[in-house]
C-alpha cells in the first residue's frame, strides 16, 4: 500500500511523528549548543496558520493509520513559497516518498497561484542536497565551495504556470567564515519571518 496524502496541521496528532523525528534528526546532526530549545525553537518558529491555504499547506502521507512522510510550505509573497519540514520515516527512505511529498506540495502551491518554490537544507544533510538536485531544484550557492561557508544551502524551482522555466535568482556568495555564514543565515531567517508574518497579519486584517 502506497499510503494516502492528507492535509494536516502542525497542531494535529497525525503530524507529531514528523515533527518529533525532525527535531531528533536536526539535534543529532547540528547539536543544541547556542540554540535555546534546540530544533524545537525552529520547528515552532511560525504559527500553524501560515501552513493553511491560501498562505501555505501541510501534507502527510499516511499508511495503515501511521504517518510515514510529509512536508509543508508557506508563502513569502504572491510568487514564492518556501518548502519546509520535508521528512520520510527513517526505515522507509529510498522508496520515493520524499519525491511524492515534494511533488504534492508543488502541485498544491501551483493550484494556489504560486510560481516559484524556494527551500533550504543544512550543510550536514548531503542526501537532501542530492535529492533536491534530482527533483530539478537549482542551487543558489556555489556547489564548488565548502558548504560550511553557507551553512544553509538554498535552492529554487519554477512551479505552477511557470513550471519548466529556468530560475534567475542570483547565487549567494560564500561567507568568509562559518561564523559569518551563521550570522548571515540568522539575518535572512529574520527577514523571511517578517515577510511570512506580515502576510498572515494582512490576511487577518482583510478578513476582519
Amino acid at each position: 500500500m502506497a499510503g494516502v496524502i492528507i492535509r494536516s496541521s502542525p497542531l494535529e496528532p497525525a503530524a507529531q511523528p514528523l515533527l518529533e523525528a525532525l527535531v531528533a534528526e536536526y539535534d543529532s546532526r547540528y547539536g543544541t549548543a547556542g540554540r535555546a530549545g534546540g530544533a524545537w525553537s525552529e520547528i515552532l518558529r511560525y504559527p500553524a496558520e501560515v501552513y493553511h491555504p491560501p498562505l501555505g499547506d501541510f501534507l502527510l502521507i499516511v499508511r495503515d493509520g501511521e504517518t510515514i512522510a510529509g512536508g509543508a510550505f508557506m508563502s513569502h509573497d504572491d510568487e514564492t513559497v518556501e518548502l519546509k519540514r520535508i521528512w520520510t520515516r527513517a526505515d522507509l527512505r529510498r522508496q520515493g516518498l520524499a519525491q511524492r511529498v515534494v511533488a504534492a506540495l508543488e502541485e498544491s502551491a501551483g493550484r494556489l497561484g504560486y510560481t516559484r518554490a524556494y527551500l533550504t537544507t543544512g550543510f550536514r544533510q548531503p542526501e537532501a542536497t542530492a535529492l533536491y538536485g534530482t527533483l530539478g531544484y537549482r542551487p543558489l550557492f556555489d556547489t564548488a565551495v565548502d558548504p560550511t561557508l553557507y551553512r544553509s544551502l538554498p535552492f529554487e524551482k519554477r512551479i505552477g504556470s511557470r513550471a519548466g522555466q529556468a530560475g534567475n535568482a542570483p547565487l549567494y556568495p560564500p561567507a568568509a567564515s562559518f561564523e559569518e555564514a551563521t550570522a548571515r543565515v540568522l539575518a535572512l531567517k529574520e527577514a523571511q519571518e517578517r515577510k511570512v508574518l506580515d502576510r498572515l497579519a494582512n490576511r487577518h486584517a482583510a478578513a476582519a
